[in-house]
């Protein structure tokens, strides 16, 4: 078995001390550090939201390989910038204001992060005027915003009109999710689109940013 093998195994089993072993070996091997991302990380991601939306991986199976991941890609962060690796896009998660459910949204960090995407996390309860300032401080092309409570659904619409008043709307693609999101709320609310899981999360957002 290659130490990109490995990595692929581990992740995909949830196994971080693996993940993280198999990329001290790759790196230590002089594999160049876009191939480890790319057939290590990244590709055992997309087999684990595979196995998600086939029902053979839930949500613990697909945190506990997002951790192994990200347990890899910890080593890999100071060589990616000097492999010259270009991020997929740089994208801001966040809990609306009113809301400290956070689960959800750390999952679909994860899972943007394993897909190549730079992630930028602010946390829960957070407001629309935070969401501007970090917009604006991290040119960020992507903003994904969660709600697990139906009363805290409105701070997404809040959201997005104080981006269009600060008038950085057009600069952005927003995606919405959690359990009492739906598409409809998404279209009605002026989001660009609605992700039902983690796995479709990562989906939208490479088709958003296309």
């Amino acid at each position: 078995m290659t130490h990109l093998d490995s990595i692929y195994e581990a992740v995909l089993d949830g196994q971080a001390p693996a993940a993280r072993a198999g990329v001290e070996a790759a790196l230590a091997e002089s594999i160049p550090v876009a191939t480890i991302l790319q057939e290590g990380l990244i590709s055992a991601m997309g087999e684990v939201g595979r196995l998600f939306e086939a029902n053979e991986y839930y949500v613990p199976e697909m945190l506990m390989s997002a951790r192994a991941m990200q347990s890899g890609l910890g080593l890999l962060k100071p060589h990616l910038a000097l492999g010259g690796v270009k991020s997929a896009g740089r994208v801001i998660v966040c809990t609306v204001k009113g809301d400290l459910h956070d689960i959800g949204k750390n999952l679909v960090g994860m899972m943007l992060e394993g897909s190549g995407f730079e992630v930028i996390d602010l946390g829960t309860d957070v407001s629309p005027e935070d969401v501007v300032a970090a917009v604006t401080e991290h040119q960020a092309q992507l903003i994904g915003l969660s709600a697990l409570l139906t009363t805290t659904m409105p701070s997404m619409a809040s959201t997005l009109n104080a981006l269009t008043e600060a008038g950085i709307r057009d600069q952005v693609k927003v995606m919405i999710g959690g359990a009492p999101v739906t598409e409809a709320y998404a279209a009605q609310s002026g989001a660009d689109g609605y992700a039902p899981d983690a796995s479709a999360a990562v989906r939208l957002a490479m088709a958003l940013l296309a």
